[in-house]
């Protein structure tokens, strides 16, 4: 990623420390740059888990066996709702999965880490939280096409084959986007432009991501406003049960989109005025915890809505804690 050679400054050693063979001095230097360095203990590699880590870490572990049991449900359904569902159930395991490593490569730990291990660390967040969007509007796509323009009967297949092709590209989408840091989008060499959230995260990269973002959630908002007023302008009877049933669903999906925004939307809003804070001047940037805490929980919240907008789901889930137990 950057070499002594090339990038001399971020090799010396910040006043304050002691020498140690074992600590990432570049990491060091952009935690001390941002301030997130203060108070901050180096020298001890395993530390025992605080008690606001040991929650975090309970509750990304509940997290990854919630969306796995929803998995355990959904593998069997052939409905391209579901496949859908399954592909953001993915995407939220992915994300209690990610939390779990976070934690347990933080705290000190976190200075004695690799460059490409800390870029990958944080790196994984951001690929789930870039696949949970793709996956919400890949549904806004879906269930769009399908109301509006649905395919007659015998071109199930190649529904179904437009499905998966834009599952694997959400998720190739949401790999690139997540890992630019880890292919050279970051700000090692130029530490005046690091955000102080992801100290060598590079500040351009983070309002491009929101930029990204914020055009998904506004098309999905529009998807789903053009869905409302073709149900609303549809009297036909003779489809009234089938109404009802797109309705159900529909109601589910808008349901999971506005809870994502309230989730999400407090982290959003922090990452945002990263972009235009500098460094050491905004203090509400030294305590995201909640904000991370209640982006991580949006993920335990998905199969909630999952199972209260679904009777058939609740059974099912119902049936394999019964068999589980």
């Amino acid at each position: 990623l950057v070499s002594p050679t090339l990038c001399p400054q971020v090799y010396t050693l910040p006043g304050n420390l002691s020498a140690n063979s074992s600590l990432n001095y570049v990491i060091l230097r952009h935690y001390n740059h941002t301030g997130r360095l203060q108070n901050r203990n180096t020298s001890n590699v395993y530390p025992h888990l605080s008690g606001s880590r040991l929650f975090f870490l309970c509750l990304s572990v509940f997290i990854t066996l919630e969306n796995l049991l929803v998995l355990g449900y959904i593998h069997h359904s052939r409905r391209w709702v579901y496949i859908c569902i399954a592909n953001i159930t993915l995407s939220d395991l992915l994300t209690g999965t990610a939390y779990v490593v976070n934690i347990c490569l933080s705290g000190s730990t976190t200075f004695h880490l690799s460059l490409p291990l800390w870029l990958f660390r944080e790196g994984m967040l951001f690929v789930a939280l870039a696949a949970s969007i793709f996956g919400l509007l890949l549904i806004a796509v879906e269930r769009y096409l399908t109301m509006i323009r649905p395919l007659p009967q015998k071109s199930a297949r190649k529904s179904y084959c437009r499905i998966f092709s834009l599952v694997a590209l959400s998720w190739f989408m949401a790999l690139v986007i997540g890992f630019l840091p880890l292919l050279g989008w970051n700000c090692i060499c130029s530490m005046e432009e690091c955000s102080t959230l992801l100290p060598l995260y590079s500040k351009s990269y983070i309002f491009f991501s929101l930029l990204i973002f914020f055009f998904i959630l506004l098309t999905i908002g529009v998807l789903y406003a053009a869905i409302y007023c073709h149900v609303h302008r549809s009297t036909q009877l003779g489809q009234q049960h089938s109404r009802k049933r797109s309705v159900a669903l529909l109601k589910t999906v808008v349901t999971i989109v506005g809870v994502f925004i309230l989730c999400w939307g407090p982290l959003f809003t922090l990452l945002l005025v990263d972009f235009f804070c500098d460094s050491r001047q905004c203090p509400i940037l030294f305590s995201a915890d909640i904000c991370i805490c209640l982006a991580v929980l949006n993920s335990g919240l998905n199969p909630i809505i999952y199972a209260l907008g679904s009777s058939e789901m609740r059974k099912a889930m119902a049936k394999l804690l019964c068999c589980s137990c």
